[in-house]
């Protein structure tokens, strides 16, 4: 069974995309190793903006290998055949997701999505990755309003570049 890991990039002044939804401002980190990141997922989770951004503005409908999962209420499933749409993300479909995936489930990027999936208490992780830089507007990580949420932190790296990345669990 899968966990729902929110896995994000932030500025240190907390925006995880700038005011258009650039992500322009996150500096490539020579320490990465992206095969190993992904090779923790089976799916993704995304709003339609997410999905077109980082997705549909690549010229793709998927992410290749991986299970993609879009909440969105506008698109329509018939011209996107090969991932899942829904339009409410609700407790039952959630659990649905995690007992269907062998690995964990990246909910990536969307703000809006991550704070509905806590709302509901689906979110079991949040990974953020601090870059060391000041972006001053965007996209909050966590947009008001917003009930309090407890952490526990469970891993902590820190690269040369200055990117500090966070593993917590959520606090039931």
């Amino acid at each position: 069974m899968g966990r729902i890991c929110y896995s994000v990039a932030m500025s240190l002044d907390g925006y995880i995309a700038g005011p258009s939804g650039e992500y322009d401002w996150i500096p490539r980190d020579p320490d990465a190793d992206f095969a190993k990141i992904w090779e923790q997922y089976d799916t993704f989770l995304m709003g339609r903006k997410t999905y077109e951004i980082a997705v549909a503005g690549m010229g793709a409908q998927t992410f290749e290998g991986y299970k993609t999962v879009v909440v969105s209420r506008t698109m329509d499933p018939a011209l996107y055949p090969t991932i899942s749409i829904v339009s409410e993300p609700t407790c039952e479909l959630m659990e649905a997701l995690r007992l269907t995936a062998s690995k964990d489930i990246w909910l990536f990027g969307g703000a809006q999505l991550f704070r509905s999936l806590l709302e509901i208490n689906a979110v079991d992780a949040v990974e953020v990755s601090v870059m060391p830089v000041l972006i001053g507007d965007g996209v909050k990580l966590m947009p008001p309003p917003y009930d309090h949420r407890r952490l526990r932190l469970t891993s902590h790296r820190v690269h040369q570049s200055g990117i500090v990345h966070l593993n917590y669990d959520v606090v039931p």
